[in-house]
């Protein structure tokens, strides 16, 4: 006997967003998918990168997922049959399902078809993983659908963030207000980087900021690495942070530290 998931949907819920905006099977530009554990949102978690980003960040160790054109064209019901695989697992992991990139609401309407399904059909705490810089794209209904935001704030100085991204800063603060006012989970992601981000004023804005908001309950300093260096390489790119050291322990304690003095949980 088939046993069917539906968590009290209404008969609004049971029709996917995007299903019910089209009447034809959705696809999207996907990257790769792969099992998590500790750095895409809390516990084992089923990652679906998708393709295309508007940020050029200097540190991405993923510039092969910058490109649209450059991902598989996949349908939804591929990627949620795929992750079925491992509701299981995923659930005695206490974990979930992330849609990662690449910049996920580069592809909106994939991004809130996947986790409705994932929320819905397979019973999973969802993740959306994104830069805030297209966050206007990120319609309430898609929202309703996310229980945890990784929101990257990848600079308070507006000089090092466009040096950084290629973008400006504010659309990601006005998202951040969004989500704070629909009382959505946030964890900001901050990487340090020597010579870049590492600036104490810096990381003092980043983290006043993300102590004024109400709904941050945990912030990652991700200390800077080389490890997509060769991916730059492969692409033809010049990865222009080769001879950039990553931050010592003691680098990294002293930024937690500034985000923990406003009240913060700092990892």
């Amino acid at each position: 006997m088939t046993v069917l998931l539906t968590q009290n949907l209404t008969a609004n819920d049971a029709a996917t967003p995007a299903a019910a905006a089209t009447h034809r099977p959705i696809e999207g530009s996907v990257h790769s998918w792969d099992l998590s554990t500790g750095v895409d949102g809390p516990g084992s978690r089923f990652v679906t990168f998708l393709s295309g980003c508007p940020l050029t960040c200097l540190y991405c160790h993923n510039p092969d997922t910058w490109k649209m054109r450059n991902g598989k064209r996949t349908a939804a019901d591929e990627i949620v049959a795929e992750a079925a695989k491992y509701t299981r697992f995923i659930e005695a992991a206490g974990g979930g399902a992330t849609i990662s990139g690449g910049e996920p609401l580069l592809q909106p309407v994939f991004a809130g078809e996947l986790l409705h399904r994932f929320k819905y059909e397979l019973g999973l705490h969802t993740a959306l993983d994104t830069s805030g810089f297209l966050g206007v794209r990120a319609t309430d209904a898609l929202l309703r659908d996310v229980d945890l935001v990784l929101l990257d704030i990848k600079s308070w100085d507006r000089a090092t963030y466009k040096h950084v991204t290629g973008r400006p800063l504010q659309p990601t603060l006005d998202f951040a207000h969004r989500l704070a006012d629909l009382g959505k989970n946030v964890w900001v992601r901050f990487v340090l980087v020597p010579g870049l981000t590492d600036d104490p004023a810096n990381i003092e804005g980043v983290a006043a900021f993300a102590g004024s908001l109400g709904n941050v309950s945990r912030v990652d300093v991700l200390p800077f690495h080389k490890l997509g260096e060769a991916k730059w390489q492969a692409l033809g790119k010049t990865f222009t942070l080769h001879d950039t050291p990553s931050p010592t322990p003691e680098e990294v304690a002293s930024a937690k530290a500034i985000f923990e003095s406003h009240g913060l949980t700092a990892v």
